[in-house]
């Protein structure tokens, strides 16, 4: 039966435990041929010889398996990366007039890609952001981010009304709906996708559709404003329910201004005493020299320390700065 533990250990446990197994079954050996006066008989190495035997090849074994399967996960990050760029990649550093950065957290260890999407491109209208949060998880998840972004980046580069390319993206998601199969009964009745699109032209100001999502943010001189809608507009997928949407809203945006977009997990992260984590006082904690990117950063560390280093839902985080003077540049891009 002792011999027979190291074998048993490497089924379930890596190199270390069947070591420990193996030194385990050893030690008992020893004890039992003690206890009973068995040292010089036959018997006794001849179970020794068996457990060194059985203890090398589990070892071996064990190594073998971690190894492959450490290379196949390796494979499986690489292609989840690579999907990853293809999705949700990163966005330019400089956007025109704007500085920017971007940000994805996923909740569940070891994943890349979910539910949350952003984007930002320049456009001969100026710099336009898009960002959202698809209910629910998994694959049906990702297609429908996946339409909505491919939606955002055809229809940003030749729709001049900001409503339009919200439309667009709409049409997008319902005819990836439409597809036989492509989503379960539930998501289909229950799902939609809250979502978030923000044009920055040349003038200093911000023009904001919002469909359900949570009101974008503005740092201006060390002091935070969120920029909620007048009329409340709903989610992606849940247009039967309101009749008559209304249009793109304008909000101040000068130079020197951050402009903050971000998903529901940023704001509903909690912490032990099932506070809400405060991203205005947050933000407004960041030293104004930083850059985007080192600005996204301060936040992240904000959040784990709020939430002891986990997160219960999918971040996903979107800053632009106008950090030059305004004119001139948003319309660079060519038609």
């Amino acid at each position: 039966m002792l011999t027979a533990t190291p074998a048993l250990a490497a089924v379930t446990m890596g190199p270390k435990g069947t070591v420990a197994a193996a030194a385990v079954a050893t030690a008992v050996s020893v004890c039992t041929a003690t206890y009973n006066q068995a040292w010089g008989s036959q018997q006794v190495y001849t179970n020794f010889l068996a457990l060194f035997l059985v203890s090398a090849a589990s070892i071996m074994t064990s190594s073998a398996v971690r190894t492959r399967r450490q290379h196949e996960l390796d494979q499986v990050r690489r292609i989840a990366a690579a999907a990853q760029e293809v999705i949700l990649r990163p966005v330019p550093e400089r956007l025109g007039p704007l500085r920017a950065a971007s940000m994805y957290l996923a909740a569940e260890k070891g994943a890349q890609i979910g539910g949350d999407l952003y984007e930002a491109v320049q456009t001969r209208y100026g710099v336009r952001l898009l960002v959202g949060d698809v209910r629910g998880k998994g694959l049906p998840a990702v297609r429908a981010a996946a339409a909505v972004l491919g939606a955002f980046r055809e229809a940003a580069h030749y729709e001049h009304d900001l409503a339009e390319v919200m439309d667009h993206c709409m049409a997008s998601l319902r005819r990836e709906r439409a597809v036989p199969g492509a989503f379960a009964e539930e998501s289909l009745v229950e799902g939609f996708v809250t979502a978030l699109v923000a044009q920055v032209p040349d003038g200093p100001v911000v023009d904001v559709v919002n469909r359900g999502h949570p009101p974008p943010l503005v740092l201006h001189r060390g002091e935070a404003r969120m920029l909620v809608p007048a009329s409340p507009q709903p989610p992606l997928g849940l247009e039967d329910v309101v009749i008559g949407l209304s249009e793109a809203e304008t909000f101040p945006f000068t130079p020197g201004d951050r402009l903050l977009l971000y998903t529901d997990g940023v704001i509903e992260a909690r912490n032990r005493d099932n506070a809400f984590f405060p991203l205005a006082e947050a933000v407004e904690a960041v030293h104004p020299d930083t850059t985007p990117q080192e600005f996204l950063d301060h936040l992240h560390q904000g959040l784990l320390r709020h939430t002891g280093g986990s997160l219960a839902d999918d971040v996903a985080m979107l800053l632009v700065e106008r950090s030059e003077d305004v004119g001139g540049h948003a319309g660079s891009v060519a038609d």
